[in-house]
């Protein structure tokens, strides 16, 4: 009787230890996404703002390129 109620009162126990990790770890991780989406936002303007005009020129000769064949 004495190893079920030990275990009964363990596994409450875990379960509110796993309850109150669930709920730390859920506050922490937003502002690291908020971060990560940022940081890759400022990296895809950065990248763009430098390539598009060779993007474009390279648009605009395959273009060229296709308006002859026909």
């Amino acid at each position: 009787m004495k190893i079920k109620i030990n275990l009964i009162k363990t596994s409450i126990y875990l379960q509110q230890k796993f309850i109150n990790l669930i709920k730390s770890k859920s506050r922490g991780d937003v502002p690291g996404w908020v971060l990560v989406v940022l940081m890759t936002t400022a990296l895809v303007t950065g990248i763009w703002s430098i390539a598009a005009p060779k993007l474009t020129t390279i648009l605009r000769n395959s273009l060229d390129a296709m308006g002859g064949i026909r």
